[in-house]
């Protein structure tokens, strides 16, 4: 993403060539099989709604055989380019991978927005923006930073950090704005959700690094404080602190990250009906959020949360299909 980085091992399918074409009882319309189709699942929540919606669509309308990989996000470009996966629907923008795989070899394709854009920010509570309308700027923080005070903050406000392995840019910014927030990390993002869920519970003041789309964005009413905008003036402004250098260089909200769908080659190529309801495939935010908080958070089958979705949102699926 790579905001989420918790990488599988690769479990790689059949190549295509050796795949069954299908009976006739499951060919798409205008004739066409469908045969079977690889979709790659991601290791976090968002993707697994992704997957097991477009399952539900190929497998019931158009009688697809669908098989479900879970390859890590850089080992699947290699799975794609060897026609043993045929789409990643959830791709966050890893462009040394495109300038090998689709303008070098190309063995992968774009398949166009999935429609589901990432976006970081700082976050807090909506009933303490409610109390503290102020805080929709960052602006709005100054000369308050003490109302977020914690034991491991001392005299200063207490900012929650993301997990470590994420980017982000939350100490530059904070001295580059000139706010008295001492950064405090609780670790790996279930810890972190820990920490300012429960003061969300106790109804306390929390200001935290949070991100969209996230399922836990459909359980907790959160507001975000705006940033300084991104304009021409700082157009190279940084996002990841581990790109270094000065922390005015880092004063500007985070880009948002428009998420591609990617196919292999072959797929592309097939003429397959698969290939078509794929490419104009799209979510919302909203959309997968409330697919991805069925599954990890009510703990429904990742199959019934997709099929449930897809009954209640037909309009969408005819788009599709269309």
């Amino acid at each position: 993403m790579a905001l989420l980085v918790a990488l599988f091992a690769a479990a790689c399918g059949e190549d295509k060539d050796d795949q069954s074409s299908g009976s006739s009882e499951n060919a798409a319309a205008g004739g066409k099989d469908c045969g079977k189709v690889v979709l790659n699942e991601q290791a976090w929540a968002g993707s697994t709604a992704n997957t097991y919606i477009a399952k539900a669509v190929l497998e019931d309308n158009l009688g697809c055989e669908v098989e479900i990989t879970k390859i890590a996000e850089i080992p699947v470009f290699q799975a794609m380019a060897d026609g043993k996966v045929d789409a990643v629907l959830e791709d966050w923008q890893h462009v040394d991978e495109y300038k090998k795989y689709i303008d070098g070899a190309g063995t992968v394709v774009q398949g166009g927005p999935l429609g589901v854009e990432g976006h970081i920010g700082w976050f807090i509570p909506k009933y303490l923006m409610d109390e503290n309308p102020e805080f929709k700027s960052w602006e709005g923080l100054k000369g308050k930073e003490d109302l977020f005070k914690t034991p491991e903050s001392g005299d200063q406000g207490m900012f929650l950090g993301g997990d470590p392995s994420y980017v982000q840019k939350d100490k530059e910014l904070i001295e580059a704005l000139g706010l008295n927030f001492k950064h405090v990390t609780a670790g790996a993002e279930p810890a972190q959700v820990a920490r300012w869920s429960q003061l969300y519970k106790q109804k306390k003041p929390v200001i935290f690094y949070w991100y969209t789309p996230q399922y836990l964005n459909q359980e907790y009413d959160l507001a975000e404080v705006q940033l300084p905008p991104r304009t021409d003036a700082n157009q190279d402004c940084k996002d990841d602190s581990k790109s270094g250098g000065d922390p005015e260089q880092y004063k500007c909200e985070y880009d948002v990250t428009v998420i591609n769908k990617l196919f292999s080659k072959k797929f592309a190529d097939s003429k397959s009906p698969a290939y078509d309801m794929l490419s104009k495939f799209e979510l919302t935010n909203e959309d997968q959020e409330q697919v991805a908080k069925a599954i990890a958070g009510d703990k429904v089958d990742p199959e019934k949360a997709g099929q449930d979705w897809v009954e209640e949102n037909q309009d969408k699926v005819d788009a599709w299909l269309n």
